[in-house]
């Protein structure tokens, strides 16, 4: 016995989420000061902001004198980007709250750390980057571009519609975005976000794929287009992506919830289970519907007590939700057919 499909599980909200989340960190500053060389910090008013001072070196401890792009990222969005000055990069935050930061350089592999910023204080960070090696030539491995002013400016803009859902603002935004840098996988990826925001999948799937030919390694990219694989129920095509999005170890508890929703509906039950109560865990309470996937995939692998329980222990926790009608018609059919015990 399995569940019929149902759209109660949509990855959905955790796109508007995230931008709610990372709008205001972007859009609060002016374009040409959102990020400065360490060597600048005096000239910068902070108040009581946190900050983060990034310091990139090579695997001798030394900093790289070679220009670094150092990209910042708050729950999957880009907030700032910056090229290094001897070494050294800053960011002035908005926000508290856990960031990653990825930073490339010619001739280096790209690195990535994650940041927790728990207190309006001044954060250092060290990034130690691994020499690259090329098998023909040995020839330095370019560094991604960095966003023109109006193009980064137009984003910000659209970002900011976006976290107020005007959408058709947004669109005019990023498409200003688009044609001032139409290959940059940042202003690609936040096209894909608004296409998922409008509910345009197909469109989503198209750029998100642009975005990952650029892009090829970054978890947020193949994250969200996962996504838009799943929302068209394509399910078996939204495996891989995701798949590697967490094999980076940066996607998120949202993409685990997409990956063993796509594992249910391509019929890997016992993948669905792990993953979902993985999702599940790693969620700390942010979205309790996900243990609707559980004990679905519960009742595909038999596990059917299992399953009965999780929805009982869902009606009576969260039983004003709309998904708790759902739960409650789930549960009505593990016992009309004999799967459990009426309690």
């Amino acid at each position: 016995m399995s569940f019929a499909p149902q759209r109660a599980l949509s990855p959905l909200p955790w796109i508007a989420r995230i931008l709610t989340a990372v709008a205001a960190s972007l859009l609060l500053h002016p374009p040409a000061a959102q990020s400065q060389d360490s060597g600048n910090e005096g000239l910068i008013p902070r108040g009581d902001r946190p900050e983060i001072s990034i310091t990139v070196k090579d695997s001798s401890g030394e900093a790289i004198p070679a220009p670094a792009t150092v990209k910042l990222y708050r729950e999957g969005v880009p907030v700032d980007q910056s090229a290094t000055s001897h070494g050294r990069a800053f960011f002035i935050l908005r926000t508290l709250g856990s960031y990653t930061v990825i930073v490339d350089a010619a001739g280096y592999k790209t690195a990535q750390k994650d940041v927790a910023v728990s207190m309006a204080i001044k954060q250092e960070v060290d990034v130690v980057l691994q020499a690259s090696s090329s098998p023909v030539d040995g020839a330095a491995v370019p560094g991604k571009p960095l966003l023109a002013p109006k193009a980064k400016e137009a984003l910000e803009k659209g970002l900011k519609a976006l976290n107020e859902n005007k959408l058709a603002e947004a669109e005019k935004y990023v498409g200003e975005a688009m044609k001032l840098a139409p290959g940059h996988p940042d202003v690609l990826f936040v096209q894909g976000v608004l296409y998922l925001n409008q509910h345009n999948w197909t469109q989503a799937q198209t750029v998100l794929e642009k975005a990952v030919q650029m892009d090829p390694n970054n978890a947020r990219v193949l994250a969200a287009l996962g996504m838009s694989l799943t929302n068209q129920g394509k399910y078996q095509e939204a495996i891989t992506p995701l798949e590697k999005s967490l094999e980076s170890g940066a996607g998120g508890w949202e993409a685990r919830w997409a990956l063993g929703k796509s594992y249910y509906y391509h019929e890997q039950y016992e993948q669905a289970l792990k993953t979902s109560q993985l999702a599940l865990t790693e969620s700390n309470g942010k979205a309790p519907q996900i243990e609707l996937l559980v004990a679905q995939s519960l009742t595909a692998v038999g596990r059917y007590d299992d399953s009965a329980q999780a929805l009982r222990d869902f009606l009576k926790n969260y039983g004003d939700r709309p998904e708790a009608a759902t739960a409650r018609r789930w549960l009505d059919g593990l016992v009309k057919n004999g799967k459990v015990s009426q309690k």
